[in-house]
């Protein structure tokens, strides 16, 4: 079942349920907030005190970052401007019993265009059942060449921060933009305090290990990931989230970041995608 609904303010998203698994996806910023296979907890994490309103990010689930990652373009606001962008439901079907396909679609608009001077097409592509795959596809609808940084922004829901194991990114490069200093991964990642890492040269998968599960995320189209968890001080500070809400998500983050940006030609296009299963 595919249905569009509200909350009291207006605030649009889909609902998607099928023979095993269902989601939430919210028509601004093409955010899904809510997978979960029957019978298990929700793998993304959602902050109970974000806003769903219009013209405020959400926090938690899978932000998108684009058509920039990070704050280095000072021409664009942080992480671009698709997160508070609406997006238009140009496709939905279900495939199977067990599968289900939502497609939303952004285009360049005068407020757009007053940011980033550019004609595109955004299509973000949800498939939801067993595993849930997410697909950003950059369609360059200009006649001039352009560059995106970008990334899926995925918080993933732990049973503790401390628990926590990430494998796959061992002897890849970083930046420790924290301490903007480069440097090399030994081993699995354990997280005790504030990180904020981006890996490059990333060609496998990436495995969380927490204490009750394993997830595995598979990307495509990218060679850059990112690790971030805010901790005690940066977590207090943040807008939609409890002090102490650090301890509940690790965010994962698939990306064209850094030395890993695109090329657009006109008329061509690139996909990010990650398969997340647990």
């Amino acid at each position: 079942m595919i249905q569009v609904k509200s909350f009291e303010n207006g605030f649009k998203y889909i609902e998607v349920t099928n023979d095993i698994a269902s989601a939430k996806i919210a028509l601004q910023g093409a955010h899904i907030y809510e997978y979960k296979c029957k019978g298990k907890d929700d793998i993304l994490w959602l902050s109970e005190t974000s806003s769903f309103e219009d013209g405020t990010a959400i926090r938690g689930g899978i932000p998108i970052c684009w058509p920039r990652f990070g704050s280095l373009d000072e021409s664009l606001p942080a992480h671009g401007f698709s997160r508070t962008s609406k997006f238009e439901l140009l496709g939905a079907q279900e495939i199977s019993r067990t599968l289900t396909e939502v497609t939303l679609l952004l285009k360049d608009t005068k407020e757009s265009r007053a940011l980033w001077d550019v004609a595109f097409e955004l299509e973000v592509i949800f498939r939801v059942g067993e595993t849930l795959k997410v697909e950003m596809k950059t369609i360059n609808r200009d006649k001039k060449e352009f560059m995106i940084t970008q990334a899926l922004h995925t918080y993933f829901s732990v049973s503790s921060i401390a628990d926590v194991k990430i494998f796959g990114l061992e002897e890849k490069p970083f930046l420790d933009t924290l301490k903007d200093e480069e440097s090399s991964e030994k081993k699995e990642i354990s997280i005790d305090a504030e990180c904020d890492r981006v890996y490059q040269d990333v060609d496998r998968d990436i495995v969380l290990k927490d204490k009750n599960r394993t997830i595995i995320l598979k990307a495509e189209g990218s060679s850059s990931a990112i690790v971030w968890n805010p901790w005690i001080e940066k977590g207090s500070r943040m807008s939609g989230m409890r002090a102490d809400a650090y301890r509940e998500f690790v965010c994962i983050e698939t990306a064209n970041a850094f030395n890993d940006f695109r090329l657009i030609k006109p008329q061509e296009s690139h996909t990010l995608s990650v398969i997340l299963s647990s």
